[in-house]
């Protein structure tokens, strides 16, 4: 049970973390007065950025969940990452 309201809480809070970093990045182009495809560039590159942060994050806490420490934490996170940017 406890695994099924981890993945929706993880879901919820990352469908939630998609819609403030398009905002956020967006921001940050105008910030930077960058238009056409600069700006493009910019947040596409920002959002990839943030997308693979949040789901380093989840994979960090999928870790502590199993108890891994160490190189074992490491490799399993790294994994988790990238199935996750795909």
């Amino acid at each position: 049970m406890k695994k099924i309201n981890f993945a929706a809480v993880v879901l919820f809070l990352f469908s939630q973390t998609t819609f403030a970093v398009d905002a956020a990045c967006e921001a940050k182009a105008a910030e930077k007065k960058l238009a056409g495809a600069a700006k493009n560039s910019f947040i596409k590159k920002c959002d990839k950025d943030a997308k693979i942060s949040a789901a380093k994050a989840s994979c960090d806490a999928k870790a502590a969940e199993k108890s891994l420490k160490g190189a074992a934490k490491n490799s399993f996170t790294k994994k988790c990452v990238t199935d996750a940017s795909k």
